[in-house]
């Protein structure tokens, strides 16, 4: 199936405000009543209690940073987007990038993806046209709001049955939250909410809104090696038409060959839950990034399926650039 050639990414954000008053008309209603008692005299004041709210051991909120919270014992602000730096794209692997792309920013990624399967006995191949994500900094440089999209061909080679089918699959919006920057080994980290909006092609849609959530920790060890992963979780549907939950974790090593020349090898896996036909499929990529300049990349990128149950390989190309 094609499920990670496009993933949809958007959510929820809650925060809670007490707020508390009194009523002036009241306060002296009782004041005048409580001089003219006779226990007036008698009244015993009763000493101002502050309290504290609780707080974080290992988290600082600082929204006033390129991230929303800091770890304990960093001083000042760290990490957040670096536009003098080359950009931070989600593209070409299937972990997400933890960077947000900063408040005012923009950033189009966009690419080809030709993939090769075999379904329920029959040979099929997709080719994704666009595979479009459209990312624009908002609110503070630890938010970003994500749009994404992709037309998409299915040809299916049954033998004597043959049919090849061309539409676009199911809008996906997102918020990405940037959560903490590195601190030695504690990891920077970044929240996708997500959710895809049925409005595909009848043969690539869901028909139902389906919620996602991802959770992107990454480290940079040094010059040359950096190691990011994901745990998510999404709404699918398998070819039965059941609705289940999608577990997928990944990892991915990126590799800094040149100043421009990059590169990156990558493990995921996508877990069932609760589907009928639906099985675990284990994944294996690998490509290169190019930098052209520090807002304008190409990639290049190819994977295989490790078990039965994934897809047989796939190969793709795409572009990234950057409006600061």
């Amino acid at each position: 199936m094609y499920e990670f050639c496009l993933r949809a990414w958007p959510g929820l954000f809650v925060s809670i405000t007490l707020l508390f008053c009194a009523g002036n008309s009241l306060a002296e209603t009782s004041e005048s009543l409580f001089d003219q008692s006779l226990l007036a005299s008698e009244s015993v004041e009763v000493p101002e209690v502050e309290y504290e709210l609780p707080r974080c051991r290992f988290l600082n909120l600082t929204p006033e940073c390129g991230t929303l919270f800091q770890w304990k014992g960093s001083t000042g602000c760290n990490g957040g987007p670096q536009l003098d730096q080359p950009l931070q794209t989600d593209r070409p692997n299937f972990t997400s990038t933890s960077v947000t792309v900063g408040k005012g920013v923009t950033q189009l990624e966009f690419g080809y993806t030709y993939l090769d399967s075999e379904e329920q006995g029959a040979d099929v191949k997709y080719q994704s046209f666009g595979e479009f994500l459209f990312r624009r900094g908002i609110v503070a440089d630890w938010m970003e709001f994500r749009l994404s999209f992709s037309p998409l061909e299915q040809a299916t080679d049954a033998g004597l049955y043959q049919n090849t089918t061309f539409g676009s699959q199911d809008l996906g919006l997102a918020l990405q939250f940037a959560l903490t920057p590195q601190q030695g080994i504690l990891p920077e980290m970044a929240l996708i909410t997500s959710m895809s909006v049925p409005t595909g092609s009848s043969a690539f849609t869901a028909n139902q809104v389906e919620p996602g959530i991802d959770l992107v920790y990454a480290w940079t060890l040094n010059d040359f090696v950096n190691v990011a992963a994901s745990t998510q979780g999404y709404g699918d549907v398998d070819d039965s038409g059941e609705s289940f939950l999608e577990i997928a974790q990944s990892c991915s090593v990126g590799y800094t060959l040149t100043e421009k020349l990059g590169a990156f090898t990558e493990w995921f896996v996508l877990i069932p839950s609760g589907a009928r036909t639906a099985r675990t499929e284990h994944y294996f990529d690998a490509g290169f990034t190019y930098l052209i300049t520090n807002n304008l990349q190409l990639d290049l990128s190819a994977g295989v399926g490790l078990n039965d149950a994934a897809d047989a390989y796939f190969v793709g190309a795409g572009c990234s650039i950057r409006f600061p």
